[in-house]
């Protein structure tokens, strides 16, 4: 329930911090008093969109603050308009997302604004009835849940499989480029190595014959050069002991001579390797015709690139066989879907109709109760022929306020009044059901008078012994109901603050009082006094 209720310069409330008691809540007031300015205010803290409208002062913040008591634990609900129209939400003082702080207001405050009643005209709103009346909520959210992951599914498939239609013209081509880059058994260095190996080859003769005079410059008229210089080593070393100085240039010249006989071992050794083959030679410039090829038509310069080309190709068709693959699985998941949606759509169904009869039952009871006693209300369920997030049935609620046998649609056949007479049935029957600790009228009556709304405000002061009930009012016959009674008033702070809303309770003749002035308008007469008087008898 809701405890205490705290506004800071919300429209023309400047400040104000009131107390609730449990049970049935009365608050009347003249026409723009600002009843609805209050509930504006509590509809804020519930998670209504807000901006800087809301502000009575246009330079400071405003704030709303709720305790409420759950199952006997306080709740703490605030929530904070800045002048430059941001809003700030808070749950036991901690920061929270607007989401979170509608989704725990929702199971804790049921507000039914003026005009509600037409949710009576849709269809959704019937079947929220039928299933908290057939107690099928955990069926609903098991089929809820596998509906919403069943669309977005086959939204995801459909999506796929519009990507898969555009890309296989083009998987096929990169296929194709694929398998010649595959075919080309591309290595890194290759290149090099053949433009290398090319080289050598298409010169390979003239290289010979350069080693082979080499060779023979090392070996004038057929004396090899290593050996004279061995000789002269030789020479130079006997003449040494007579003259030092021969002995390093002895050392110099067989250095010379083992460099020179390694040079000619190479030279043979190299000479042997050169190949002269023109088979060869067209093999390595074939190759290369092709790798350039491939560059040119990858727009590349190196084979290192063609490489990185080829693992990119790869991915993009491993994507594509993974899509396919995809698709296949969102297939069965889709297939399994619709199973488990269609058990469960005919759990619902059966659930939903062994208590449509009573359910038109209870509700007609009620209804004939608030001076409708020929009216007839028949819940109709039928195969809708399609899923929706409620199954796979219509409703309508069907009625008849005369007792014809020939029914119509509840938009059809009831006036305004026999509609809020109707809403609240409906909200006292839901009442029972949802464990909703709070539930605020604000003008249900509309539309009715006398012993009806006699009847409904009896109706509201017992749903009041339940629950916590705020009744917004403007008919003396509720507001004389058993209950704490508040009245919202308007006076004027001064010139420059203006009209500002103010709350208060009444008690004794302040609340006969105000019956009076709701039966007879702002001038009381004493037989008005003495008609709230009656009215009120026991009430205070």
């Amino acid at each position: 329930m809701l405890k205490r209720l705290t506004i800071q310069n919300y429209v023309l409330i400047e400040s104000l911090d009131i107390e609730f008691p449990a049970g049935l809540i009365i608050i009347t007031g003249e026409t723009g008093a600002g009843k609805s300015i209050m509930l504006g205010a509590l509809s804020l803290l519930l998670g209504a969109k807000s901006d800087v409208s809301v502000l009575k002062d246009n330079t400071r913040n405003c704030v709303v603050e709720g305790e409420f008591e759950i199952d006997g634990e306080e709740l703490l609900l605030r929530r904070v308009v800045s002048p430059a129209g941001r809003t700030r939400n808070f749950i036991n003082d901690e920061p929270a997302t607007l989401a979170a702080l509608t989704e725990i207001s929702s199971t804790i405050v049921d507000i039914h604004a003026q005009h509600q009643h037409l949710l009576l005209t849709d269809g959704s709103y019937q079947m929220k009835v039928l299933d908290y009346f057939a107690g099928t909520g955990s069926i609903l959210d098991e089929y809820q849940q596998v509906h919403a992951s069943l669309t977005k599914d086959e939204a995801d498939l459909v999506s796929l499989r519009e990507q898969m239609e555009k890309s296989e013209a083009e998987m096929e081509y990169k296929a194709f480029q694929l398998e010649k880059l595959q075919l080309a058994k591309l290595r890194e260095g290759e290149m090099e190595e053949l433009e290398a190996e090319q080289k050598q080859l298409a010169n390979s003769e003239e290289i010979r014959e350069a080693i082979t005079n080499s060779v023979a410059h090392l070996r004038p008229m057929g004396i090899p050069i290593v050996q004279n210089l061995k000789d002269a080593v030789h020479l130079l070393q006997k003449s040494s002991n007579f003259v030092p100085e021969l002995e390093p240039l002895a050392q110099r010249l067989e250095s010379c001579r083992i460099e020179c006989r390694d040079i000619e071992e190479e030279l043979e050794i190299l000479g042997e390797k050169i190949v002269v083959s023109p088979q060869r030679l067209e093999i390595v410039e074939e190759r290369l015709s092709l790798l350039y090829a491939l560059m040119r038509r990858h727009s590349v310069s190196s084979i290192e690139e063609l490489i990185a080309i080829q693992e990119q190709l790869q991915q993009q068709i491993q994507g594509s066989v993974e899509d396919s693959q995809e698709a296949a699985g969102l297939e069965k998941r889709i297939q399994e879907g619709k199973e488990r949606r269609m058990m469960l759509a005919e759990k619902l169904t059966a659930a939903r109709m062994g208590k449509v009869k009573e359910l038109g039952s209870v509700l007609q009871e009620r209804i004939r109760d608030l001076q409708m006693p020929h009216a007839i209300f028949e819940v109709e369920l039928s195969p809708l022929g399609k899923y929706t997030q409620n199954g796979k049935d219509n409703i309508s609620f069907m009625f008849s306020a005369n007792g014809e046998t020939r029914l119509s649609q509840l938009h059809k056949a009831a006036s305004g009044g026999e509609l809020s007479r109707i809403m609240l049935c409906l909200k006292s029957l839901m009442a029972e059901f949802t464990g909703m600790p709070t539930m605020i009228f604000d003008e249900i009556d509309t539309g009715v008078s006398g012993s009806i709304a006699d009847k409904m405000g009896a109706l509201i002061g017992k749903m009041g012994e339940r629950m916590q009930i705020f009744a917004i009012t403007h008919l003396p016959q509720i507001a004389s109901k058993r209950g704490t009674h508040l009245l919202v008033y308007k006076d004027y702070d001064g010139e420059q603050q203006g009209a500002a809303t103010h709350i208060k309770v009444l008690n004794g003749q302040e609340r006969i009082n105000e019956v009076a002035r709701m039966l007879s308008g702002s001038t009381l007469t004493e037989a008005a006094i003495e008609n709230a008087r009656v009215l009120l008898n026991g009430t205070i």
